[in-house]
């Protein structure tokens, strides 16, 4: 089958409850240590463990696993841009399921002034050179102090309290 149509027609998921890694891995036609390795770098795959650490996965982690595959190996998304293309996917998913509330969706978009967020760099960055400057300044060796200290005797005896 080609590529183009197999992208098109997507595995058909058996209806189970949870699904072990080997299967998944046949699934989505990856290794299980894609899998694995996808684990770590998309937040939202976290299959659950059982008792004695096998990964279950639920029928949602398999779409997700499909869909990552997918970004990644038909569209040709970076790992960095499927991060970003899931995220803002569940973002706008949200935003849909919010607005078929009956509530009114407030979006509020943090302002970012990007010439105070330069100017903080600078200031951050000459604090640390001044300190790189103090800590290339100082001296290395420490002065050592003498641990008995000796008072002057008016007398030149060895004992002079002792009267």
């Amino acid at each position: 089958m080609p590529l183009a149509q197999r992208a098109l027609n997507p595995p058909a998921i058996p209806d189970r409850l949870y699904f072990k890694i080997g299967d998944v891995a046949r699934i989505c036609e990856v290794e299980t240590y894609v899998l694995r390795f996808w684990e770590t770098q998309f937040p939202q795959l976290k299959p659950n463990k059982s008792g004695s650490g096998q990964r279950l996965y639920r029928r949602r982690d398999v779409e997700l696993a499909l869909t990552i595959k997918r970004l990644v190996h038909t569209e040709g998304y970076t790992l960095q841009g499927a991060r970003q293309a899931l995220a803002q996917g569940s973002r706008d998913h949200a935003q849909q399921r919010d607005s078929q509330s009956s509530l009114p969706l407030l979006v509020v978009e943090p302002a970012v002034d990007l010439d105070i967020v330069a100017s903080t760099i600078g200031h951050i960055r000459a604090e640390l050179r001044e300190i790189a400057g103090l800590l290339a300044a100082h001296d290395p060796k420490p002065r050592r102090r003498s641990r008995v200290t000796t008072l002057p005797s008016p007398s030149g005896s060895l004992f002079p309290f002792a009267d």
